[in-house]
C-alpha cells in the first residue's frame, strides 16, 4: 500500500526529509482528526508548492 497517492505530498515530504513514508501519512492523519492547525489547507498548498515530477 506504499503506492498509493493522492497528490504525492506526503511521499514528496518523508523523501526530502528522510523521514519514513508511513509516519508522515499518519502525522497528517492525526492531525486532519484532532485538528492541529489547518492540515488539510496545509496539504493543498505543499501540493501546489511540490515540483512535479
Amino acid at each position: 500500500m506504499n503506492n498509493v497517492n493522492v497528490l504525492g505530498v506526503c511521499t514528496w515530504l518523508s523523501g526530502r526529509f528522510g523521514v519514513d513514508l508511513v509516519a508522515t501519512r499518519w502525522v497528517f492523519l492525526l492531525a486532519t482528526i484532532f485538528g492541529f492547525g489547518s492540515p488539510i489547507i496545509i496539504y493543498l498548498i505543499l501540493a501546489f508548492i511540490k515540483p512535479r515530477v
